[in-house]
């Protein structure tokens, strides 16, 4: 008896391996993943790896107790580093996730071919939701020209019905990254679906409600987190047990750089649902997601930002103002050329 998706995660792993990695015969993809992955999509990554002639090596970790370089206790920091820095790809399906740890960092500066790709706490029923069933080419383009909008943009505001009321300057010297799952050329990658961007730090002021889910520490939301924002820090935070959860998150790692914003994006991936997996969460249509602490500086350069974690925070709805043009609103694409792409993904 077949398992659940059982054949469709078998082409989802093809898309994958084929079309976003476009893996070679002989080229060496490394699989990370812990013990709170799952295994079926960790297996058949690597069998579609090996149907193309490259080798595909898998390494299962403990799960540690914490993301990023929260994780580094429990890892083994040079010998996963210099499995890293000798692969040709990366895929990471761990659920405590590896990104912005110690070997990830040592992996991205020293090996300048790696193609890295973020899909952690990938499960199957994900993988066939946002890859397999996801119309590439048209959501590719879709994201582009919301990429174009986004850089051409001086100023932004963003609204939702929880209560965000945010505004900010955009940083043109800080690239705008456009996920649409291509991870054949060197660099780091992620889902397709997300639009990421980081403004001017100082500017960023308002009112600021994660209403869809915040990892870490709270997963999915019961009630909204509600923060003030001024010069792009976190100044109060309130709400109810998990709005004091995710401040004493905060001011456990004694760290002034943990309250700074570091980015914003937005989630278009058609089949994303909110499930409490940070990496689905990011991708709802029409949410926004802001990211709080650790900014490395391939993203920032030159400096970042040296924070001990980073957590991501999910705007459900969000209406969207580019200057003075609102592109969306509560979630629902408005710019004419937009929506005729939108109509395109969801035949």
């Amino acid at each position: 008896m077949a398992k659940l998706y059982e054949y469709e995660l078998g082409k989802s792993a093809d898309v994958l391996m084929k079309e976003m990695f476009q893996l070679k015969a002989g080229e060496t993809i490394i699989i990370t993943a812990d013990t709170e992955s799952d295994e079926r999509v960790v297996n058949a990554a690597a069998r579609s790896a090996f149907s193309l002639g490259a080798k595909p090596m898998v390494i299962w970790l403990p799960a540690p107790y914490g993301v990023a370089k929260a994780a580094d206790p429990m890892l083994p920091i040079d010998s996963l580093a210099a499995a890293l820095c000798n692969a040709d790809a990366w895929v990471e399906f761990n659920n405590q996730w590896l990104l912005y740890s110690t070997p990830f960092e040592i992996a991205m500066e020293k090996n300048k071919k790696l193609r890295y790709l973020c899909l952690v706490g990938m499960g199957a029923d994900i993988m066939v939701r946002v890859i397999g069933r996801v119309n590439k080419k048209v959501l590719s383009e879709f994201l582009y020209k919301v990429t174009e909008m986004t850089e051409e943009a001086k100023h932004m505001r963003i609204r939702t019905p929880s209560g965000t009321n945010l505004e900010f300057d955009n940083e043109q010297k800080h690239k705008t990254t456009c996920d649409d799952g291509d991870s054949s050329k060197p660099g780091m990658h992620m889902l397709a679906g997300q639009i990421c961007w980081i403004p001017k730090f100082e500017t960023i002021k308002g009112t600021l409600v994660f209403d869809g889910s915040l990892v870490p520490p709270c997963g999915l939301l019961k009630q909204p987190i509600i923060m003030k924002i001024e010069k792009g820090r976190v100044l109060d935070i309130k709400g109810g047990d998990q709005a004091m959860e995710f401040k004493a998150w905060l001011e456990n790692f004694d760290d002034p750089n943990m309250f700074r914003l570091a980015h914003v994006c937005y989630g278009f991936n058609p089949g994303a649902k909110l499930t409490g997996n940070i990496l689905e969460d990011e991708r709802v249509w029409g949410c926004t997601e802001w990211g709080l602490g650790y900014l490395s500086a391939i993203d920032a350069p030159s400096e970042g930002i040296n924070a001990k974690s980073h957590c991501d925070g999910i705007c459900l709805n969000s209406s969207i103002w580019i200057d003075d043009e609102q592109i969306m609103d509560n979630g629902i694409v408005m710019d004419s050329e937009l929506k005729k792409l939108v109509e395109k993904l969801r035949k």
